[in-house]
């Protein structure tokens, strides 16, 4: 859903832990060139995931990264954007 908006370019989605819901969807994107990755970017796609699935489906947490890991054959490293969000600790999350 967050790969047909127009101005991403690469995203995946994980699960992130969260001390209030226990888990929430968090998408790290990477945008098209000349997009700004502020508050109204994070809202436009929230938005657009909303109406392209479930409400609920929505990633209530969006990063913006310049590339996502893959492995030399293409495959996404979910592992280790887990990682990186263990790394930052629960005081990261949005």
């Amino acid at each position: 859903m967050l790969a047909a908006h127009p101005d991403v370019v690469d995203c995946a989605v994980i699960g992130t832990p969260d001390p209030e819901r226990g888990a929430i969807v968090t998408a790290f994107v990477t945008l098209r060139a000349g997009v700004s990755a502020g508050p109204a970017t994070v809202q436009a796609l929230q938005e657009h995931s909303k109406a392209a699935a479930a409400p609920y489906k929505y990633p209530r947490q969006i990063e913006f990264v310049d590339e996502l890991p893959h492995t030399p054959t293409g495959k996404l490293q979910r592992h280790l954007l887990r990682q990186q969000v263990e790394a930052k600790g629960p005081a990261a999350t949005n």
